[in-house]
């Protein structure tokens, strides 16, 4: 299979998805019945102009990370999955690797959270999805790439953390990254890119590395987070993360109290960074 095929495929499967269908406004009248490039572009956290290679076949070789950006964007199936693998000339990743798949069923399920902040990370804390409102809310990760997409990553170096922490809120939240780490590690010990993280980590940041030779205990819970937002200012929200059986995917939820002023500045924040992404 070449680059051509691979091409014409993600052209097919663009054309196919719909907007709303991937949580975007329709943005009025329309040249393309699907997608624009742009959008995928957005979805997958890839370029245009990396899109519109592709489609053309110029570009060669895609990578695994961009396969997988491309199959969730396009909202393939699992045998569609495969096959786009197969145009790119790659294997998809086998049980060794820390799973990376939305199934129809998780992907439905964040359909129907549309108007609130969602994120989805794989085990390793590696975003692979992130809705609007959560872009609105914390900054729109589609420029995000590598190491960047990574929570323990952005937390220990201090990325655009937009959560207001003390200095005891701070150690508990890393005490339970380098935990949750260290057993994703554990279970996923030939997975490549997570060795790398965790070699990155080690010999980069003193924090992170006297956490993973401490061999500390602690896992997320149920969390009220403030956040500092430039727009809209301090809010203070319930973030819950929900683990899908049988996947190994985190959802990240923030909610609001109804009728209160959190929930008044998160419906802003919500209706103009949707506003933004769509213009």
């Amino acid at each position: 299979m070449g680059t051509k095929e691979f091409g014409q495929a993600v052209r097919r499967w663009r054309e196919r998805v719909s907007p709303e269908a991937a949580g975007l406004s329709s943005g009025g009248q329309r040249r393309v019945t699907g997608l624009r490039r742009e959008e995928l572009a957005h979805l997958a956290g890839i370029s245009v102009d990396y899109v519109i290679r592709l489609e053309q076949g110029r570009a060669t070789n895609p990578s695994v990370q961009v396969v997988e950006a491309l199959a969730r964007a396009l909202r393939l199936s699992a045998a569609e999955r495969r096959h786009l693998f197969q145009l790119g000339g790659l294997q998809p990743p086998g049980p060794e690797c820390v799973p990376a798949y939305l199934t129809p069923s998780v992907q439905r399920l964040l359909d129907r959270m549309a108007g609130t902040p969602v994120a989805v990370f794989d085990a390793a804390w590696t975003l692979l999805l992130a809705n609007q409102p959560y872009a609105a809310l914390m900054g729109d990760p589609a420029g995000w790439h590598g190491h960047e997409r990574n929570a323990v990553w952005r937390n220990f170096f201090g990325l655009n953390d937009r959560v207001r922490h003390t200095p005891e809120s701070r150690h508990a939240l890393e005490t339970a990254l380098v935990a949750d780490l260290r057993a994703t590690a554990a279970r996923y010990p030939a997975d490549p890119r997570l060795q790398r993280l965790v070699s990155d980590l080690l010999s980069q940041n003193e924090r992170f590395a006297g956490l993973w030779h401490a061999a500390v205990a602690g896992h997320h819970e149920a969390a009220r987070k403030t956040i500092d937002h430039p727009g809209a200012g301090a809010l203070t929200l319930d973030c819950d993360v929900l683990t899908v059986s049988g996947s190994d995917l985190r959802i990240m939820v923030y909610t609001a109290e109804p009728g209160s002023e959190d929930a008044d500045r998160l419906a802003l924040i919500t209706v103009l960074g949707t506003q933004s992404l769509v213009g």
